[in-house]
């Protein structure tokens, strides 16, 4: 393997700058669960392992039901047999014929097979980005590089608010490269979820400059869109500084509610008594680029940002309290703190999918209230047989659920400007549903260890549960407003199976099935009535996550049955007898804990992208390939390890001109001003600013490519 070093004009190297330096750790000292820093934890999601799950509900659980579930042996041989056989043996069938729209919608077409020699895992202190031999990495974008004019030049000691808006934001999550159709243009999109204001700011010199800082903050959350440019395919990308289609959307940005619950009362405020005009989107997570090339945000862990009254069963539902925020944005803008007079509503307007048009900077964004309120991790969008468009949607939470949304209209194939007109219209009106799932072993084989249960699998059936359909309520007691504003709440009544944090749910463009990774759950099976081990959730603390593969009966997304098997329990193998690869030989993977996010390339692998390895079992966060056909299926490789202290994000494989880009996120957070943790990936002496490079961590977007 490759550990590629800093650059020749490095001043340091990386690895002795940590090793002298002490671990400065000032928030939250010692009360760290599982995976998590101290710093994500506080900013990203607003401590919430150190709460009470908010999911208090007593649905039927698996083992409540075990009981009157059939078996396998008497779903195949009796009469109900029909559907549930169907359902499983769709596993093998092929894709969607839809799956070309989307391949083409994303860049992700054929293209010959991507061969690399796995890497080891690369141990947690390494500040370093690890490629395979054969391959280099490079920066497309950092934060702080300028979008619109090169004056916008970046310097940390001297970022302001309106430089920051124009400027690419801090901590990039979901990313996707479209590539044009000569090949040598195209459009970064990318998420930009939370900040660190400790590693990004020096200390607030007076009250003045405290609160500016706070202003960047919020300038420096939301989306960005970048032109790129390349002289050929499989060379590297660079970014177009006043690119046309260039575009900042932050926490201050206008927006526009769409569906049954926009003008709502629950979404009104004194500033837009008529509840359709929210502003701003933070906390994006995932995404999802769509068939008809708009790009999809999740809003994730928003209750962090607000200070709310906390009381009622809503906003407990939704991790909201009256303590001070994790941002502190209440003291530069009124709408922060929800218990003040006309902004009770303020965090309602949060919690969405939001949908742009990368090639159009004008439009505003929209709100999709269709889709419901949740912690979106995000969306991902395929046609289903009948010409439905089919979002696939994970809550990311403790014990919280799996969704998907089936469009009233159906998909207009053809790439003229009426039918994308009409395709981004899909999301506007529909049914949404919630995942139930039944295990097909008997209660007593469910042990909590990860045991596989006699029949060898982890599986079963499920059922989607309508919570709308087409702007009505299917939830006895909710109005259409209640199901799609509190849609956690709804979900409970009809007694959805609870998870293990659903977070990327991708469906396969060459298969159709269903994949959701499931990214841990350290509470599952804890003292105190939380739920323990289910088959669809098997193992109890579950520390290492897992990854579940679903058919869809008839192998058509619109159906609202489905078969369901485990395809991976993560972990190390060394070190954890609970691993499961889908039955490939554990001594032959690469070790791998909190799967993420999720893609395909162009041979149907899946990939999977990491956020919590250094707190499981002592790997930097990486990025692992998985064959789910033939006799490699489950076979794990490592492909890339992120710098130290990082995550994982965004990942994009274009196989077919030997690329892969990741957004690294939160590098070095634990470290300090004055003590940073990183040098990505500038790799220069520490605080210095020079030729546009700087001496300390920058969430960046980079590429791997094949060396020349």
């Amino acid at each position: 393997m490759t550990i590629t070093s800093p650059g020749p004009d490095a001043a340091i190297r990386p690895e002795d700058e940590t090793r002298r330096r002490p671990l400065l750790n000032l928030l939250m000292t010692g009360r760290t669960h599982g995976k998590r820093s101290p710093v994500t934890c506080l900013y990203k999601c607003d401590n919430a392992c150190f709460h009470p799950a908010p999911n208090p509900s007593d649905n039927a659980y698996f083992r409540d039901v075990a009981a009157a579930a059939l078996s396998r042996r008497a779903v195949l041989a009796g009469g109900a047999a029909g559907a549930s056989a169907l359902v499983l043996s769709a596993a093998v069938g092929g894709g969607d014929p839809a799956s070309a729209a989307i391949a083409q919608a994303t860049g992700r077409g054929g293209g010959r097979a991507f061969d690399f020699q796995p890497i080891a895992p690369v141990p947690a202190d390494v500040d370093a980005v690890t490629v395979p031999r054969g391959f280099r990495w490079t920066p497309i974008i950092r934060w702080g590089d300028p979008l619109f004019d090169r004056r916008d030049a970046f310097d940390p000691t001297k970022q302001t608010a309106k430089k920051q808006a124009r400027q690419f934001g801090y901590n990039n999550d979901y990313l996707d490269i479209i590539v044009e159709r000569n090949g040598r243009e195209a459009l970064l999109v990318a998420n930009q979820e939370y900040t660190n204001p400790g590693i990004m700011f020096p200390p607030a010199a007076d009250e003045a400059e405290r609160l500016e800082q706070l202003r960047v903050s919020k300038a420096a959350h939301g989306m960005a869109v970048v032109e790129l440019e390349r002289r050929r395919k499989g060379e590297p990308w660079t970014y177009v500084v006043g690119g046309r289609r260039n575009r900042r959307i932050t926490a201050d940005t206008p927006m526009v509610f769409t569906g049954p619950a926009a003008g709502s009362a629950l979404l009104t405020t004194v500033a837009d008594p008529r509840g359709r005009f929210p502003v701003g989107t933070f906390g994006n997570c995932a995404g999802g680029t769509t068939p008809w090339g708009t790009v999809l945000s999740g809003e994730e862990n928003f209750n962090g940002y607000f200070r709310a009254e906390g009381v009622s069963p809503e906003q407990k539902r939704y991790g909201l309290s009256s303590a001070a925020s994790s941002y502190g944005w209440e003291a530069v803008d009124p709408r922060f703190d929800a218990r003040q007079p006309g902004y009770r509503n303020e965090p309602n307007r949060f919690g969405w999918i939001v949908e742009i048009d990368p090639e159009n900077p004008h439009e505003p964004p929209v709100k999709h209230t269709a889709l419901g309120r949740l912690k979106h991790e995000g969306a991902n969008v395929t046609i289903g047989r009948s010409g439905h468009a089919v979002a696939y949607m994970g809550d990311d939470e403790r014990f919280d659920y799996l969704y998907k949304f089936v469009s009233h209209d159906r998909y207009q194939r053809g790439g003229g400007r009426g039918a994308r007109a009409h395709n981004k219209t899909l999301l506007t009106r529909g049914s949404l549903y919630v995942a139930k799932f039944t295990g097909d072993s008997p209660a007593s084989e469910i042990t909590g260890t990860g045991a596989l249960p006699s029949d060898g699998r982890f599986d079963g059936t499920g059922e989607w549960v309508p919570l709308a359909i087409d702007g009505r309520s299917m939830v006895p007691g909710f109005t259409i407003d209640e199901v799609l504003v509190n849609t956690r709440l709804a979900a409970d009544a009809v007694g959805a199976t609870k998870m293990d944090r659903c977070e990327d749910v991708e469906p396969s463009p060459k298969t159709g099935r269903v994949y959701v990774a499931c990214t841990n759950n350290t509470d599952r099976g804890k003292v105190g009535g939380k739920e323990s081990a289910t088959e669809t959730n098997p193992r109890n603390d579950n520390r290492d996550g897992h990854v579940i593969e679903i058919t869809e009966a008839r192998n058509d997304a619109t159906s609202t049955r489905f078969g369901w098997s485990i395809l991976l329990l993560c972990g190390d193998p060394a070190t954890s007898p609970s691993t499961y690869f889908a039955g490939f030989p554990v001594s032959q993977v690469s070790p791998i804990s909190c799967p993420d996010n999720l893609t395909f390339d162009s041979d149907g692998n899946l990939w999977i992208s990491t956020d919590g390895q250094p707190g499981t079992i002592g790997f930097d966060d990486g990025l692992f390939r998985v064959p789910l056909e033939g006799p490699d299926r489950g076979h794990v490789q490592q492909f890339l390890a992120v710098p130290r202290e990082g995550e994982t994000c965004g990942l994009v494989v274009h196989d077919e001109d030997g690329s892969v880009f990741v957004a690294v996120q939160h590098p070095g957070e634990n470290g300090t001003w004055d003590a940073q943790r990183s040098y990505f990936p500038d790799y220069i002496e520490p605080g210095a600013l020079r030729g546009g490079k700087w001496g300390g961590p920058r969430p960046s977007v980079i590429q791997v490519t094949r060396a020349r």
